[in-house]
């Protein structure tokens, strides 16, 4: 048999590395974390921001995963597998929650409902699935653009009042879901309705899909409009579940 080509190897690693990563790593860190010399990783993102699996920060020159292999990641998955393997974790959250749940994933620039739970009330509602959300101003779409960099518009279509419309204001936002592992929308998308949504990975760590719940305000949020830490833990506890039945590492 023959050996292993040890820049592959090597490559691997880093990607593995900005998989699993809070955000965006600079050079001196990758390469003290995999004991290798600073111009051989270089050389290695350098490869790899050719192809497009890498990308670098203009400003902080600090790498992440590209979107290129970003695509390659989702598009293994089957939509149905991701519906399916979802499904047994979407109906307890949505019992526990009280809210509708909905599952979903990028396609054309656009969140896609694979998935949607109804709210366990009486109460009129319409399903979902299907349905195309703006990414920049629901819980779901900010999940998947925060680990998907430079896929948004500068055109950012509003909504309501609470709409983030301008890049800045949308950049600071996504910074903060990958710092704090879940999103939020409060009244962004619809007047009197909030959302809270975590992201859904997949075998390497790769975010390819997200699961959130959402209702009316005063039900999601306090007085403050901040969402309520229980239903918070209970999104991101099913995230995990739906990750390791997809094959992520346990986090």
């Amino acid at each position: 048999m023959p050996g292993t080509v040890q820049s592959i190897e090597r490559a691997a690693a880093i990607l593995r590395m900005l998989a699993g990563g809070p955000g965006r790593l600079g050079l001196s860190e990758i390469a003290r974390s995999l004991d290798l010399a600073k111009g051989t990783t270089h050389g290695i993102l350098r490869t790899l921001q050719g192809v497009g699996f890498v990308e670098q920060d203009r400003v902080s020159g600090q790498y992440q995963l590209g979107a290129a292999l970003l695509h390659l990641g989702t598009s293994y998955l089957d939509i149905n597998e991701l519906r399916s393997r979802s499904i047994n974790w979407a109906d307890p959250l949505a019992a526990r929650s009280g809210e509708a749940v909905r599952i979903g994933t990028v396609y054309e620039g656009q969140v896609l409902v694979v998935h949607h739970v109804f709210r366990p009330d009486d109460t009129f509602q319409t399903l979902d699935v299907g349905a195309l959300l703006p990414l920049h101003a629901t819980a779901l779409g900010k999940v998947l653009l925060a680990y998907r960099a430079g896929i948004f518009d500068s055109d950012l279509a509003s909504y309501t009042r609470k709409t983030l419309v301008t890049p800045r204001e949308l950049v600071t936002a996504l910074e903060q879901v990958r710092e704090c592992g879940w999103a939020a929308d409060v009244e962004e998308f619809t007047l009197g309705e909030a959302a809270v949504a975590a992201p859904i990975r997949g075998y390497g760590g790769l975010v390819i899909g997200a699961i959130g719940i959402s209702g009316q305000v005063e039900r999601i949020c306090d007085s403050h409009y901040q969402p309520r830490p229980h239903l918070v833990t209970s999104v991101r506890d099913a995230a995990r579940a739906i990750s390791r039945d997809l094959g992520a590492a346990r986090p």
